[in-house]
């Protein structure tokens, strides 16, 4: 999985490593990830790392039961000042990622195997956010299309979607500018909510859940 370093991600390695499950964490520092888990350490923004890390993990890894694409990043800005540079690294690592993880473990991922996404709300379309809200916004038709391409083998591919949640990117100074809004039902989503959903859609409880998103957000989406 990636992102497994922090916030969603971390939760998520966390919640998985406590069910009994072995996680093996792509990211650029091992950060919170436990040493119960595996870590590789890759530039998710940066091809050649991530194709070197894949490489390494079917070294290692005969099979692959599922795999989770959590990490993220954010930059927020308004039309007329934004910056192409952070839409890129935003697609990159977002997209651009999702592609070469899933696309480059396919093979080694196991018949009746799962791949999950996690996505953001805020791919409806937000003010301040519209790169974020469009890399974010892409996994939706690309979990669509595996899904379509990989359930002959009975592997599924969902998002989960989360609305404001409780992690450290809430204090990026780089989306100062739109500052999250409490949901209707009163909190921030915690990140340990994530990752049940997350784990849900992992064991035999989703086996008839794919191709579609899941939006955890507290009641933000609604009118």
């Amino acid at each position: 999985m990636t992102g497994a370093s922090s916030g969603i991600g971390l939760a998520v390695a966390e919640d998985l490593l406590g069910a009994g499950w072995q996680v093996l964490g792509l990211s650029r520092s091992r950060g919170g990830l436990p040493e119960a888990a595996t870590w590789v350490a890759c530039d998710l923004a940066d091809v050649a790392s991530t194709t070197e890390a894949l490489a390494s993990v079917g070294r290692t890894a005969t099979e692959v039961d599922a795999i989770v694409h959590a990490a993220g990043l954010q930059y927020a800005g308004r039309l007329g000042e934004l910056d192409p540079a952070h839409g890129e690294r935003m697609w990159a690592v977002h997209v651009r990622a999702a592609e070469l993880l899933v696309g480059g473990l396919v093979e080694t991922l196991v018949d009746g195997g799962r791949v999950v996404l996690v996505g953001s709300r805020t791919m409806s379309g937000v003010p301040g956010k519209s790169q974020y809200a469009a890399t974010k916004a892409a996994f939706a038709s690309m979990a669509r299309a595996w899904a379509a391409e990989l359930a002959p083998r009975r592997i599924t591919v969902n998002v989960v979607a989360p609305g404001p949640t409780r992690t450290a990117m809430l204090e990026d100074p780089n989306r100062a500018s739109v500052p999250p809004v409490v949901p209707p039902l009163g909190r921030l989503v915690e990140p340990s909510e994530v990752a049940a959903l997350t784990r849900f859609l992992l064991e035999p409880t989703g086996a008839m859940v794919t191709g579609q998103t899941l939006v955890m957000c507290g009641g933000a989406s609604l009118p």
